[in-house]
Protein backbone atom coordinates (compact mmCIF):
# COMPACT_ATOMS: atom_id res chain seq x y z
CA UNK A 1 0.00 0.00 0.00
CA UNK A 2 2.80 2.44 0.90
CA UNK A 3 4.55 1.76 -2.44
CA UNK A 4 1.47 2.99 -4.27
CA UNK A 5 1.55 6.31 -2.40
CA UNK A 6 5.12 7.15 -3.46
CA UNK A 7 4.20 8.10 -7.07
CA UNK A 8 1.24 10.11 -5.79
CA UNK A 9 3.50 11.94 -3.33
CA UNK A 10 6.06 12.72 -6.04
CA UNK A 11 3.29 13.95 -8.32
CA UNK A 12 2.02 16.28 -5.58
CA UNK A 13 5.54 17.70 -5.02
CA UNK A 14 5.87 18.35 -8.77
CA UNK A 15 2.48 20.07 -8.78
CA UNK A 16 3.61 22.40 -5.98
CA UNK A 17 6.79 23.34 -7.89
CA UNK A 18 4.78 23.91 -11.06
CA UNK A 19 2.31 26.14 -9.23
CA UNK A 20 5.13 28.21 -7.73
CA UNK A 21 6.84 28.51 -11.12
CA UNK A 22 3.67 29.71 -12.83
CA UNK A 23 3.33 32.62 -10.39
CA UNK A 24 6.77 34.05 -11.20
CA UNK A 25 7.69 36.58 -13.86
CA UNK A 26 10.13 34.98 -16.34
CA UNK A 27 11.91 38.34 -16.74
CA UNK A 28 12.70 38.43 -13.03
CA UNK A 29 15.57 35.96 -13.01
CA UNK A 30 17.73 36.80 -10.02
CA UNK A 31 21.30 37.62 -10.92
CA UNK A 32 24.12 36.64 -8.59
CA UNK A 33 25.99 39.73 -9.82
CA UNK A 34 23.57 42.30 -8.35
CA UNK A 35 25.44 44.15 -5.61
CA UNK A 36 28.82 42.86 -6.78
CA UNK A 37 31.55 44.55 -8.83
CA UNK A 38 30.94 44.41 -12.57
CA UNK A 39 33.41 42.29 -14.52
CA UNK A 40 36.27 44.43 -15.80
CA UNK A 41 36.80 44.24 -19.55
CA UNK A 42 38.42 45.92 -22.50
CA UNK A 43 36.80 45.63 -25.92
CA UNK A 44 37.37 47.02 -29.40
CA UNK A 45 35.17 49.96 -30.37
CA UNK A 46 32.72 49.05 -33.13
CA UNK A 47 33.84 50.47 -36.47
CA UNK A 48 36.98 52.14 -35.11
CA UNK A 49 39.90 49.79 -35.64
CA UNK A 50 42.70 50.16 -33.15
CA UNK A 51 40.51 51.86 -30.54
CA UNK A 52 39.38 50.13 -27.37
CA UNK A 53 36.92 50.78 -24.57
CA UNK A 54 37.90 49.90 -21.00
CA UNK A 55 35.18 49.47 -18.40
CA UNK A 56 37.55 50.65 -15.67
CA UNK A 57 37.43 54.12 -17.27
CA UNK A 58 33.76 54.32 -16.25
CA UNK A 59 34.53 54.42 -12.52
CA UNK A 60 32.91 57.51 -11.04
CA UNK A 61 30.03 57.38 -13.56
CA UNK A 62 26.63 55.68 -13.59
CA UNK A 63 26.24 53.77 -16.84
CA UNK A 64 24.23 51.09 -18.58
CA UNK A 65 25.75 48.15 -20.44
CA UNK A 66 23.24 47.02 -23.06
CA UNK A 67 23.91 43.75 -24.89
CA UNK A 68 22.45 43.61 -28.38
CA UNK A 69 23.06 42.06 -31.79
CA UNK A 70 21.94 42.68 -35.35
CA UNK A 71 20.48 39.16 -35.51
CA UNK A 72 18.40 39.67 -32.34
CA UNK A 73 14.65 39.95 -32.97
CA UNK A 74 13.84 41.23 -29.45
CA UNK A 75 16.50 43.94 -29.86
CA UNK A 76 14.33 45.42 -32.62
CA UNK A 77 11.58 45.99 -30.04
CA UNK A 78 13.91 47.61 -27.52
CA UNK A 79 16.12 49.67 -29.82
CA UNK A 80 13.65 52.47 -30.71
CA UNK A 81 12.92 52.94 -26.99
CA UNK A 82 16.63 53.37 -26.25
CA UNK A 83 17.05 55.81 -29.14
CA UNK A 84 14.21 57.95 -27.72
CA UNK A 85 15.35 57.45 -24.11
CA UNK A 86 18.80 58.97 -24.64
CA UNK A 87 17.28 62.12 -26.15
CA UNK A 88 15.85 63.13 -22.77
CA UNK A 89 17.91 61.16 -20.24
CA UNK A 90 21.60 61.86 -19.68
CA UNK A 91 22.64 58.25 -19.08
CA UNK A 92 25.79 56.80 -20.60
CA UNK A 93 24.83 53.66 -22.50
CA UNK A 94 27.56 51.33 -23.70
CA UNK A 95 26.31 48.96 -26.38
CA UNK A 96 27.89 45.50 -26.33
CA UNK A 97 27.48 44.00 -29.81
CA UNK A 98 27.24 40.36 -28.73
CA UNK A 99 28.41 37.48 -30.95
CA UNK A 100 27.87 39.54 -34.07
CA UNK A 101 29.79 40.44 -37.18
CA UNK A 102 31.18 43.96 -36.96
CA UNK A 103 29.85 44.92 -40.40
CA UNK A 104 26.36 43.74 -39.44
CA UNK A 105 26.46 45.74 -36.20
CA UNK A 106 27.48 48.88 -38.07
CA UNK A 107 24.67 48.41 -40.62
CA UNK A 108 22.19 47.91 -37.77
CA UNK A 109 23.17 51.18 -36.07
CA UNK A 110 23.15 53.08 -39.37
CA UNK A 111 19.65 51.78 -40.12
CA UNK A 112 17.97 52.02 -36.71
CA UNK A 113 19.93 54.80 -34.99
CA UNK A 114 22.67 54.78 -32.38
CA UNK A 115 21.65 55.34 -28.76
CA UNK A 116 25.09 54.37 -27.47
CA UNK A 117 27.75 56.65 -26.08
CA UNK A 118 30.10 53.90 -27.25
CA UNK A 119 29.40 50.63 -29.06
CA UNK A 120 31.89 47.85 -28.49
CA UNK A 121 32.42 44.39 -29.95
CA UNK A 122 32.08 41.08 -28.11
CA UNK A 123 32.56 38.81 -31.12
CA UNK A 124 33.32 35.64 -29.17
CA UNK A 125 30.88 36.32 -26.33
CA UNK A 126 33.45 36.22 -23.53
CA UNK A 127 32.38 39.53 -22.01
CA UNK A 128 28.76 38.39 -22.11
CA UNK A 129 29.74 35.16 -20.36
CA UNK A 130 31.48 37.14 -17.61
CA UNK A 131 28.27 39.11 -17.08
CA UNK A 132 26.14 35.95 -17.11
CA UNK A 133 24.20 36.92 -20.24
CA UNK A 134 21.44 34.39 -20.96
CA UNK A 135 20.52 35.97 -24.28
CA UNK A 136 20.20 39.36 -25.89
CA UNK A 137 19.02 41.91 -25.09
CA UNK A 138 20.13 42.18 -21.49
CA UNK A 139 21.20 45.32 -19.69
CA UNK A 140 23.21 46.04 -16.55
CA UNK A 141 23.07 49.31 -14.62
CA UNK A 142 26.46 49.96 -13.04
CA UNK A 143 27.03 52.55 -10.33
CA UNK A 144 29.92 54.98 -9.77
CA UNK A 145 31.87 52.38 -7.78
CA UNK A 146 31.58 49.82 -10.59
CA UNK A 147 28.93 47.73 -8.83
CA UNK A 148 26.01 46.18 -10.75
CA UNK A 149 22.78 47.61 -9.31
CA UNK A 150 20.14 46.37 -11.74
CA UNK A 151 19.77 43.77 -14.48
CA UNK A 152 17.11 43.88 -17.18
CA UNK A 153 16.56 40.55 -18.89
CA UNK A 154 14.92 40.89 -22.26
CA UNK A 155 13.97 44.12 -23.96
CA UNK A 156 13.26 47.26 -21.99
CA UNK A 157 9.68 48.45 -22.11
CA UNK A 158 8.45 51.99 -21.55
CA UNK A 159 7.24 50.88 -18.11
CA UNK A 160 10.59 49.35 -17.14
CA UNK A 161 12.43 52.50 -18.22
CA UNK A 162 10.00 54.78 -16.39
CA UNK A 163 9.38 52.70 -13.25
CA UNK A 164 12.72 50.96 -12.69
CA UNK A 165 15.63 52.43 -14.61
CA UNK A 166 15.02 56.19 -14.36
CA UNK A 167 14.33 56.24 -10.59
CA UNK A 168 17.37 54.05 -9.92
CA UNK A 169 19.63 56.23 -12.09
CA UNK A 170 18.42 59.33 -10.23
CA UNK A 171 19.10 57.66 -6.89
CA UNK A 172 22.59 56.56 -7.93
CA UNK A 173 23.49 60.00 -9.24
CA UNK A 174 22.76 61.74 -5.92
Amino acid sequence: MKKRLIPLGLFMVLLVFLAIGLTRDPHEIPSPLIGKPAPVFTAPVLGQSGQAFASKDMLGKVWLLNTWASWCVACRQEHPLLVEFVKTNPLIIIGLDYKDKEADGLKWLARYGNPYTQAVVDADGRIGIDFGVYGVPESFLIDKAGVIRYKQIGPFTEEALRDKLIPLVKELNL
